[in-house]
């Protein structure tokens, strides 16, 4: 199934409601190095267009640049690794935000009951825990409190190593947005992994949408 960019897919998350980090496309190293400039150092820099679902597999994400020369070296190389089959393509410049705790979350249509709204674990643990949980689609604010109270790691979501508690009101929004997403029959699902939790609000750093 097609997807879209993730500068396409940002886009769709914000209109719903989701908190994603601050980014700004460009074309060109200049520009990378412009919206680097107004995003504020340190950023990353990834290349994505409709036909690159897997940024990370390719190497096609620069994390921590912390300089201009840095990000214009990080802008020429992303787009000297465009493939012809990769079609259009563009520079997505994201501010590099950081928290002790990811999450995913995500929306995916099940043949049998139709949309779910998914919630899990993110980063190195996801793996290895596969602490996820599920709601049918729509949810109303108490079937999406009740879905983060189904995570089995509720540790995580309390005060972790300094840092404050998730906020759950906050990430309950997440997951009505998505919820609400659910109603576009053209979206088939929704991945944002990681939300990385930063002082207890969940931001998304990554979003693919895969479309009829």
């Amino acid at each position: 199934m097609p997807t879209l960019s993730e500068a396409a897919s940002r886009r769709i998350m914000e209109d719903a409601g989701v908190a994603v980090s601050p980014w700004e496309t460009a074309t060109d190293v200049k520009s990378a190095q412009e919206a680097a400039a107004t995003l504020g150092l340190p950023v990353v820099a990834k290349l994505c267009g409709d036909a690159i679902a897997h940024k990370t597999e390719r190497g096609l994400v620069r994390l921590g640049l912390s300089s201009q020369d840095q990000v214009g070296a990080a802008a020429a190389d992303l787009l000297a690794a465009a493939r012809p089959e990769d079609g259009e393509v563009e520079l997505l410049i994201s501010a590099m935000v950081g928290g002790k705790r990811e999450l995913i979350a995500g929306l995916v249509r099940d043949e049998q009951f139709g949309p779910c709204v998914m919630l899990g674990l993110g980063g190195i643990l996801a793996e290895a825990v596969a602490d996820v949980a599920f709601r049918l689609a729509p949810l109303d604010r108490c079937d999406a409190l009740d879905l983060i109270d189904n995570l089995g790691a509720q540790a995580l979501l309390g005060e972790f190593r300094g840092e404050p508690a998730v906020d759950r009101e906050a990430l309950a929004d997440t997951l009505l947005a998505l919820s609400r997403i659910a109603g576009d029959p053209k979206v088939l699902s929704v991945d944002l992994n990681p939300l990385i939790v930063v002082d207890g609000q969940p931001v998304a750093v990554d979003a693919l949408v895969e479309t009829t």
